[in-house]
Parts: structure tokens; sequence; C-alpha cells
């Protein structure tokens, strides 16, 4: 098994993409209000700041900041990931399940980066 490794700096700011297991999938701008809903209470929740954030029908992109001493984007990430699929279970939205009783709407892996300097975040 691929050994993946995350970088987590306290405080730090993270680029992520983040992509529906169906690529084909227009579920994230159909749903986009269940979307902003998910990351408005997770970010009451648990605070960042969100720097930059880019919606597309099957995946999304966003730059993030954590506070101080904080280094837990997964769990955030996971989060907001979870409440979007909750709310589209609720609504009838979502049936799949995938061979672990998963509901099959998110790739299980993301993509991140972590921002180093002030031209890296302006790339």
């Amino acid at each position: 098994m691929v050994a993946y490794r995350r970088n987590f700096v306290p405080g730090g700011t993270y680029f992520f993409t983040v992509t529906l297991a169906d690529r084909s999938s227009v579920q994230l701008v159909r749903h986009i209000g269940i979307l902003r809903s998910a990351f408005r209470i997770v970010k009451e929740q648990r605070p960042f700041r969100i720097d930059a954030i880019v919606v597309l029908p099957d995946h999304l992109h966003a730059v993030i900041t954590l506070p101080p001493g904080d280094t837990d984007y997964p769990g955030r990430l996971q989060s907001i990931k979870a409440k979007f699929t909750r709310a589209l279970v609720a609504k009838g939205s979502l049936h799949l399940r995938n061979e672990r009783g998963e509901y099959r709407l998110w790739q299980r892996r993301y993509w991140e980066h972590t921002v180093h300097n002030d031209s890296d975040f302006e790339r």
C-alpha cells in the first residue's frame, strides 16, 4: 500500500483539490447551497479561513488557512464531505453505496499542497 505523506504546518495555508468519484457528476453545482452550508457549519465548529474557492461540477479547489497552532485540515475536509453527503442522502438524492457500505460520492483521497510563501500563494 502506498504511504501517503501529508505536510502538517500549524496555522498553515493549504491548497486542495477534492473530487467526486463520478467525474461526470454535477452534484457540487446542482447542490451548491448544501455545499455552502457544509462549509459554513464546519467553519463554525472548527474555525478556518477560506482564502479562495472554485466549485466545478465534479470537483472543487480551495485555499484555506488554519488558526495558529492548528494542523487538522484532514478532519475539516472529512467533515465537509460527510455533511454534504448526509444532506444529499436526507434529500433522497444519493443512493449508491460501495462494497463497504459507504456512499460512493467522493474519491477517497484528495490532493493537497502546503502554501510556503506569498509567491506560492499567488500562483
